[in-house]
């Protein structure tokens, strides 16, 4: 089969954008290669630029079986030309992506890892390629949320946008879309000269130097006094309304498959009307190391927990150290943190080095690679995933179920449908809650056993590949 793969950020990036899904994709098409034989081709878009504002638009080979668009609309990621009308349609990238399918295709499945990047209504291209399955995967909710993770001004879920008139004050800081395509075409200039995403002089200079404006833009943004919030007028909110809604008929009307990567997706997408939804979990090259861990039990004192991914409000990592921090003295004794995360702003850190003067111990990664985690996780009794999004089906939570470590996780998201029980699942966001559920743990009163007898066995990549084969086929 000839397979197209769409995802706003390029499979090899070489700044490490796009996350867990980025890795996933590139796993997923060597699999389908190796698996297969098929020929799988990467697209991605809205990160490339000119430094010349007038450029026309045009795709291009950015290596092996691999291109990009170049000076489209909209630009990537969602935040970055956030709602804007170009996210359900644009005239010239429309007609850049059917250029791009004529002269590269014919394709039998074009695979959307979400629809960052392009307009939507680059769906509609369906009606004249009767024998190209289009099959979208839901890693995140860009279709129904322009924030893409339903979470307001980074710091609250949200449960209800309020027919679009939450939208309106959804950002704090709301990014200019044309200075972040002028970044872009930096990049990509400093790249021509030898300097490209991943050297010294971009990981040295050029990131930290917009990483600190930004944060700086959003602290001045957050000093002033706070002003109130100006009613939303029917139209603003109604346009709000009107993009969750064609997004929710253009997936309905051409996609031959939607994909939710966890059960609680799904059910958040049917509840927003995208009504042909299925659970299809992801494969992960991490399954492997199932059958070469086993359960063991929690007896160990000081219990070992291990947080892995980023020091963000959204992946429920400030809430990790409310929730330790209100602890009394006794319980933190008793408790060894490891988080493998990149290094946060000073604040933060500082925070983590009060806390670990509590705790029996704290262990502290700058971030980790695939390469490194059995050794980051070696002597882990616990993993905490605590997010206080809908987090799709996190890496983190698949890389340490797979090893055998137990989750204590929130109720928010996929993580809490791998283990077999509801023992280690707490109120998202509720600190008593959390303290509850590790008293349990502590004492020794959790089921392991049961646990584990029930748990979700992890899906590897080859049979996540063949699976998907088979729905490419229209095989139900």
């Amino acid at each position: 089969m000839r397979i197209l793969h769409y995802n706003w950020v390029d499979p090899a990036d070489p700044a490490g954008r796009g996350g867990g899904v980025r890795i996933y994709a590139q796993s997923l098409m060597d699999e389908q290669r190796r698996m297969g034989g098929h020929d799988c081709t990467a697209l991605s878009a809205g990160m490339a630029y000119d430094l010349t504002a007038r450029a026309k638009p045009r795709w291009q080979p950015c290596g092996r079986g691999r291109f990009e668009f170049v000076n489209t609309r909209p630009v990537a990621p969602s935040h970055a030309e956030f709602a804007a009308g170009a996210q359900i349609s644009n005239t010239a990238t429309e007609a850049l992506f059917r250029d791009f399918l004529d002269k590269t295709g014919p394709y039998d499945v074009i695979h959307f890892h979400g629809l960052e990047g392009v307009p939507a209504r680059v769906l509609a291209l369906r009606n004249d390629l009767p024998n190209t399955r289009f099959v979208l995967s839901l890693h995140n909710y860009y279709p129904f949320c322009p924030q893409v993770n339903l979470w307001w001004q980074e710091r609250a879920h949200c449960e209800d946008f309020r027919q679009g008139a939450r939208c309106a004050t959804c950002l704090p800081v709301v990014p200019n879309p044309l200075a972040v395509r002028r970044v872009y075409a930096v990049e990509a200039t400093l790249a021509r000269f030898g300097a490209p995403a991943g050297s010294w002089p971009y990981e040295r200079l050029l990131r930290p130097s917009l990483s600190a404006g930004w944060r700086a833009l959003k602290a001045m943004r957050a000093r002033k006094p706070a002003a109130p919030v100006p009613p939303v007028s029917h139209s603003s909110a109604s346009d709000y309304a009107a993009r969750r809604a064609e997004m929710v008929r253009l997936l309905n009307t051409y996609c031959d498959e939607v994909l939710a990567v966890s059960d609680r997706v799904r059910d958040i997408a049917r509840g927003f009307g995208v009504t042909k939804t299925r659970t299809c979990y992801i494969g992960t090259r991490h399954a492997e190391a199932w059958a070469r861990t086993a359960p063991r039990p929690l007896g160990t004192d000081p219990l070992r927990m291990v947080y892995l991914g980023y020091m963000r409000a959204d992946k429920g990592f400030f809430f990790l150290l409310d929730a330790l921090d209100v602890l009394p003295d006794q319980t933190l004794s008793r408790l060894h943190l490891t988080v493998a995360a990149r290094k946060g702003p000073a604040q933060v850190m500082a925070r983590l080095r009060a806390l670990g003067q509590r705790l029996a111990g704290l262990t502290w990664h700058d971030g980790y690679a695939a390469s490194s985690l059995d050794q980051i996780v070696a002597e882990a009794d616990i993993g905490i995933v605590p997010p206080l999004w809908e987090d799709n089906l996190p890496q983190v939570a698949l890389e340490l179920h797979a090893r055998h470590i137990p989750l204590m996780t929130s109720d928010r998201g996929g993580s809490q449908e791998l283990p077999g029980a509801r023992d280690l699942v707490f109120q998202a966001g509720n600190t008593q809650d959390f303290a509850r559920v590790l008293a349990r743990v502590l004492a020794g009163q959790v089921d392991m056993a049961g646990y584990w007898e029930n748990a979700r066995v992890p899906t590897g990549i080859a049979d996540h590949a063949t699976e998907l084969e088979q729905l490419y086929k229209g095989i139900q």
